[in-house]
């Protein structure tokens, strides 16, 4: 049976994908967990319009992506922490801190798009990646202070 899938499956394909599959297994797995539509004239022309929507919506996520990964090269935020003797701080600097710094500055970062690669344990500057989207990465300039 020819089937389009809607869902990526690990063993079959990724989304859009028209794949030929025993009768039983789309039937019993494919079809009831809503992962494929049966192939035939119709269900083609109307996946096929999704799949424009689909190209286009993520197309203007990107560019949106880019341009924000634009603003936020020109960013550089202030982290007010304690610190100790010879510049060492109480704790680390976490994702949550720097994201509530960005929001400050007007721009809306969720802390989990934020990627420290180690803990920031000192008084600096630091660039921090952020996974604005699944293509894009930007960067910010991060400093440090004694609060």
């Amino acid at each position: 049976m020819k089937v389009i899938l809607t869902a990526d499956v690990d063993t079959l394909g990724n989304a859009g994908d028209v794949v030929v599959v025993k009768d039983g297994y789309a039937r019993n797995f494919l079809l009831p967990r809503s992962v494929a539509l049966i192939a035939n004239e119709r269900n083609m022309a109307v996946y096929e319009k999704v799949r424009q929507q689909r190209e286009a919506e993520a197309s203007r996520a990107v560019r949106d992506a880019k341009s924000l990964a634009e603003a936020l090269k020109e960013v550089s935020c202030n982290v007010a922490v304690r610190a100790g003797e010879e510049d060492r701080i109480f704790g680390s600097v976490t994702a949550q801190q720097i994201a509530g710094a960005l929001n400050d500055l007007g721009f809306d970062i969720d802390r989990r798009a934020i990627e420290i690669e180690e803990p920031i344990r000192a008084l600096g500057v630091y660039d921090v990646p952020i996974r604005v989207h699944a293509d894009v990465e930007a960067s910010v300039k991060v400093w440090v202070v004694r609060e």
